[in-house]
């Protein structure tokens, strides 16, 4: 009966492992699609579901594993966008957008803002911190906004929310950072400075969450050509002429032959239309937009990374100063030791038991060499704190 029990609190146990475990994996793969009209379908897919789906790579599809560490990466490929950005993890087709974990606290808002924005009726090609007029101007941004790139709608969606998300840690950061120092340097205990260095942790930590996103919309500014792999509606039509998803026909250029096998980026860029151009121009003025706005976020940490640099500064020099009061006052007491011995020694020198003639004939010689060695303890004193000072030991 004993070894029954005990096996059912084996299976038990066994249950509740395989209970977690599927969770787990319930949570890996879950995926929610939106479409060009911001209607979405939660999806539970494995790996080599999303790869037939969207004709990705492993290589590729493992930059969105939340079990691995990748830095933040906007990769344009033939046919999709790979997108991993902090917690946005998402694939960017030019009709579709696969968003991973859709139930997430942090991802939620965003499903919302797709399902928002990426209508061509309600999309928003506005940098940020800018207004919409009213009236005409109006309706003229949004007969704009109607030919702007599916893809490049989802991709400003996900920027957003991300510059968005780190510049609030960032504020957020400042307000629990700045009072922190400023306590700090008007009272330095224990208490002050674990605060203060988990508070520096935690900004370092969200530095290179800055950076990283920072890097990559460099490196996309720094290089046209990665910039053109994330056309994917012009590919489309490149492949087929007439789109049946509503995808805007995009007029490509021709073909033109280059002489040389190695061809610079500068005559690869001259061969192009001047819709490419101002396609490419377009893009770049959508990272160019974000990339100043992480960059401020990055000032913002690097301002407050002096401040606490110059506070460290500032703690180590009255540390110092401190230092040197207590060195001071060891130089007091060694002095007034020294004193005192030869006080005490005289002291103990008449205090011998050995006859003397003399203290026997005058009484009042005891008063006078007690003053006599109290007078040359006192002026020897004075002697080494008159050095110290003249040699600039201690403060005059």
């Amino acid at each position: 009966m004993i070894a029954l029990e005990m096996a059912r609190d084996g299976s038990l146990v066994n249950l509740e492992t395989q209970a977690q475990a599927n969770k787990k994996t319930a949570a890996l793969r879950s995926w929610i699609s939106l479409d060009q009209d911001g209607q979405g379908t939660v999806l539970d897919l494995d790996k080599y579901a999303i790869m037939r789906r969207v004709n990705i790579h492993a290589r590729d599809l493992r930059l969105l594993d939340p079990l691995l560490s990748y830095p933040s990466t906007i990769l344009g490929r033939e046919k999709v966008i790979v997108l991993n950005l902090e917690h946005i993890k998402a694939i960017i087709t030019a009709e579709e957008v696969l968003l991973r974990d859709p139930f997430d606290d942090n991802v939620l808002p965003i499903v919302e803002e797709l399902q928002r924005r990426l209508p061509p009726t309600s999309a928003n090609f506005n940098g940020p911190g800018e207004e919409e007029d009213s009236g005409l101007q109006k309706d003229v941004e949004t007969s704009e906004d109607d030919d702007f790139p599916f893809e490049f709608r989802a991709l400003e969606v996900a920027l957003e929310a991300i510059c968005t998300s780190l510049d609030a840690c960032t504020r957020e950061l400042e307000s629990d950072a700045y009072p922190a120092l400023d306590e700090l340097t008007s009272k330095i205990s224990s208490r002050n400075l674990d605060r203060v260095r988990k508070l520096k942790s935690a900004m370092t930590r969200l530095t290179n969450r800055v950076q990283k996103v920072r890097d990559e919309l460099e490196q996309l500014l720094d290089d046209d050509d990665d910039m053109a792999d994330l056309y994917l509606s012009r590919k489309l039509v490149g492949t087929s002429p007439v789109s049946d998803s509503g995808a805007p026909n995009w007029s490509l250029a021709s073909p033109t032959i280059t002489i040389g096998s190695k061809v610079s980026r500068a005559s690869r860029a001259s061969v192009t239309t001047v819709q490419e151009e101002n396609d490419v121009e377009e893009l770049e003025m959508l990272l160019e937009a974000y990339f100043m706005q992480i960059e401020g976020t990055l000032n913002k940490l690097t301002t407050l990374r002096e401040y606490i640099d110059d506070t460290e500064d500032y703690i180590n020099i009255q540390l110092d100063n401190h230092r040197n009061q207590l060195i001071q006052l060891e130089l007091f007491l060694s002095s007034g030791t020294v004193c005192v011995s030869i006080y005490s020694l005289v002291a103990a020198i008449f205090g011998m038991n050995i006859k003397y003639t003399w203290n026997e004939n005058h009484e009042h010689v005891f008063k006078w060499v007690v003053i006599t060695t109290g007078l040359v303890g006192a002026s020897i004193f004075l002697f080494i704190v008159s050095y110290a000072r003249h040699k600039g030991l201690v403060g005059s």
